[in-house]
């Protein structure tokens, strides 16, 4: 079955999802805040797609925890056209570009699922996948061979990600018992709008969470920006660059989705 490459789906059902990614992309900040110390680079509407996924297939209880960990507010059957409508619009955006390395931009979000050989799924599950995520159910035989199994999706993975992650999957993640594996990569490669100039590079003090200071090579540029500040953020204000189109006119400033 092939991808619904149109969705009708309305402004309204577009906002509430992408409100509801900006609130579970908090909480995970949150969450993942807790664990690392350093620095963190993550894609929560990556991960909220993924999920998504999953929800699809998911029911009663388990399916009412998921919707309110993810902040879902919308039906299954207006959910994941409305992801598809997004996900569509992030790839349309980046069309025209190009990657740091001369070629077309790049925006892979790798989600796939992994079933079991011979194991039984829903008919609804696998066609919701097929025409909202553009994605099939790839079977492997977890309970014959799982270190082999292991092997195909760590391979999937790093082509899909030309190379970047080439063992997503560590030993021991792949059992017998394994019966449906969810596996979420991202792998993006866009040059900048506006290079900058290596020569405006300077050394200046980099300030680590400890509180002491290294010497580090910093960019410098002057330049006028018009801003916008709010305080709905729950550890304080948060600063939104108006960005230009390539037109020139100002672009509309959104949370991150």
């Amino acid at each position: 079955m092939a991808r619904v490459t149109r969705p009708d789906v309305s402004a309204q059902d577009r906002t509430e999802l992408v409100n509801a990614n900006n609130r579970f992309a908090f909480d995970l900040y949150h969450a993942l805040r807790e664990k690392e110390d350093g620095n963190l680079f993550y894609s929560p509407f990556s991960v909220s797609l993924a999920l998504a996924m999953t929800w699809a297939g998911a029911w009663g209880e388990t399916e009412q925890q998921m919707a309110e960990i993810l902040h879902f507010t919308l039906p299954q059957d207006r959910l994941h056209p409305a992801f598809n409508a997004l996900d569509l619009e992030l790839a349309r955006r980046g069309q025209e570009a190009r990657g740091r390395d001369g070629k077309g931009f790049r925006l892979h979000i790798v989600n796939a699922l992994w079933g079991q050989e011979g194991y039984q799924f829903l008919p609804e599950f696998l066609e919701t996948l097929a025409r909202h995520y553009d994605a099939g159910l790839r079977l492997l035989d977890f309970a014959g061979n799982p270190e082999a199994a292991r092997g195909v999706i760590n391979d999937w993975v790093n082509e899909q990600t030309e190379g970047r992650i080439r063992d997503l999957l560590p030993p021991g993640a792949i059992d017998t018992l394994t019966r449906l594996v969810l596996t979420n990569a991202i792998y993006f490669n866009a040059a900048w709008d506006r290079p900058f100039d290596p020569k405006a590079t300077r050394d200046g003090a980099f300030y680590l969470l400890d509180g002491s200071q290294v010497t580090v090579p910093m960019m410098r540029r002057t330049a006028s920006s018009g801003f916008v500040v709010g305080g709905r953020v729950p550890d304080g204000g948060i600063a939104v660059r108006r960005q230009r189109t390539g037109n020139g006119h100002p672009s509309p400033g959104r949370g991150p989705v």
